[in-house]
């Protein structure tokens, strides 16, 4: 989802604020973001009315909400975030098992910057939110590119690059398949596809778009989520168009203009994703 400035707190104990109806999910959340990021502040709340008062006594850093609360639900919840008077603009993310569906449907507003399938289990929940207060590299994982437009490319790859990851950079889908379809036909050891995930734009001026290369990895080659996660980059707004995209098998969509944080921590979510095995949350 598009997103403002994030606050940059790599070198500082980030304070999360928690909210969901659920003690035990609260306590859940808390404990594993408490193990694997040990200097994380947590701020627990049961309802909106609780984060208010919560954010009228001081800045957070990153808020989890989940989409149904006993006063609300998650998008207002955001949107009070958004409303209190001395905070920046944060990540606010929804936990749900809901989510995929309401991100098909793009219920989610702004003010919502990202999302989290309840389905993916706290350790990936914890590596997802270590991807927006602690990033960590993963050198050498290969991102296919696929992108046209030479001036979006260079600024794209740069993006990545400086995140130590590789990046195969490829004009078209037609050069991108010859690529993976050359790996598939090695049989290489341990079935390596190429690619540890793509990236590709929807709109490319070859007989081949986004949405092509799609169909083809998830049907001819029969690779899923995890075992080849694709983002999809889009300056589309129309809500239909971006459901297709994410009902005919991509991972997330990244939309333009592009900002780095944003791309980092979704290519790198992803990639640890496809790494974890799922526990999935209680409901």
């Amino acid at each position: 989802m598009q997103s403002q400035n994030l606050r940059h707190f790599e070198n500082t104990a980030p304070r999360v604020m928690v909210v969901d109806g659920s003690k035990l999910v609260r306590k859940l959340i808390a404990d594993v973001l408490m193990r694997e990021l040990p200097n994380t502040r947590i701020v627990q709340c049961g309802s909106i009315i609780e984060a208010r008062v919560a954010l009228d006594h001081g800045e957070v850093d990153l808020v989890t909400t989940a989409l149904v609360l006993p006063d609300g639900d998650g998008i207002a919840l955001a949107r009070a975030v958004r409303e209190a008077a001395a905070q920046a603009y944060v990540p606010v993310i929804v936990v749900s098992g809901d989510a995929q569906a309401h991100l098909e449907a793009r219920r989610f507003t702004e003010d919502v910057t990202d999302y989290f399938d309840k389905a993916l289990g706290p350790n990936a929940l914890a590596e997802f939110i270590r991807g927006y207060v602690q990033p960590q590299p993963i050198p050498g994982a290969r991102v296919l590119y696929v992108e046209d437009s030479r001036v979006v490319a260079v600024a794209t790859k740069r993006m990545l690059e400086r995140h130590a990851l590789q990046v195969l950079h490829f004009i078209g889908v037609e050069e991108a398949l010859e690529h993976l379809e050359a790996h598939r036909a090695s049989g290489a050891a341990g079935g390596d596809a190429g690619a540890d995930l793509v990236l590709t734009d929807v709109y490319l001026k070859g007989e081949l778009g986004g949405k092509d290369l799609l169909a083809r990895l998830r049907n001819d080659f029969a690779y899923g989520k995890r075992r080849l996660p694709v983002l999809v980059m889009t300056g589309d707004a129309n809500r239909d168009n971006q459901s297709e995209l994410l009902r005919a098998g991509a991972n997330d969509l990244v939309l333009k203009p592009i900002e780095e944080r944003l791309l980092v921590t979704k290519t790198l979510f992803q990639l640890r994703l496809s790494r974890l095995e799922p526990t999935a949350l209680p409901a």
